[in-house]
């Protein structure tokens, strides 16, 4: 028996004024699922992952967590995002404060972690993720990867239940994406659901259950990485990846 899914977009449309983004978007993820969003810049992955994550308000459709709507009027916007992390591509740390505070200021803030409690908690993260000796630097003091890391680390220090991660690598230099992809690769090991908007096709083509091809803010092609990376069906999703395989990208 299949599980049902632990996230539901159905029909979601957003727009910026006269400029339509998304246009009936549909995708379940299941418990566990990594799912890569692939597709040009423009094409609607970004406001989909803070649609997801209530960062934006959808103008129609249905975003449901677990079987819970999380979409429209009368939702806690802050409990939803207690149980989604984000992680943009800027990484989005507080420059004034260590990666430690940084990492601890949302569980002691917002959940009433204890200090104790929350500072074990991210050193363990911090650890895990090879940062355990950057806990008291600042950010200017990391690397770009180091950043992403602790920014990923703040994003699932509360163990939430969806991760959502923006082009996390693209902001960094090309010795920098490995160091963070192996972070995200151990997260899918461990079991973590992930949505991705990426364009390290060769990465999604190894982590992701499946692969979305989204175009003019619709999921134009779904399916295995397998699939849609080396057989695809649209002629506008062929046209994508040629020029990525042409860019040396996959």
């Amino acid at each position: 028996m299949t599980a049902p899914p632990l996230l539901r977009v159905a029909d979601v449309h957003k727009s910026f004024g006269p400029k339509v983004v998304l246009q009936g978007v549909d995708l379940e993820v299941p418990p566990h699922g990594v799912v890569c969003l692939i597709g040009p810049s423009g094409c609607g992955k970004s406001t989909l992952l803070r649609c997801i994550n209530l960062l934006e308000p959808v103008d129609a459709g249905l975003i449901e967590l677990d079987g819970e709507r999380i979409s429209g009027k009368g939702v806690n916007a802050n409990a939803v995002r207690r149980r989604v992390g984000i992680v943009f591509q800027s990484f989005n740390l507080f420059p004034h404060l260590t990666v430690l505070d940084n990492v601890t200021l949302a569980p002691r803030r917002v959940r009433k972690v204890p200090r104790r409690q929350a500072e074990d908690r991210a050193r363990e993260v911090l650890d895990r993720f090879g940062l355990g000796d950057k806990v008291d630097d600042y950010p200017d003091r990391l690397s770009g990867g180091q950043q992403q890391r602790a920014a990923i680390a703040r994003a699932i220090v509360g163990d939430p239940e969806l991760l959502l991660l923006d082009e996390v690598t693209s902001a960094l230099d090309p010795e920098l994406v490995g160091e963070v992809l192996t972070v995200i690769r151990d997260l899918a090991a461990g079991g973590m659901t992930m949505v991705l908007a990426t364009h390290e096709m060769g990465f999604a083509r190894d982590v992701a259950d499946q692969v979305c091809f989204l175009h003019e803010g619709r999921v134009l092609e779904a399916g295995p990485p397998a699939q849609i990376l080396k057989d695809p069906q649209e002629a506008r999703t062929r046209q994508f990846l040629a020029r990525v395989i042409a860019a040396g990208r996959l």
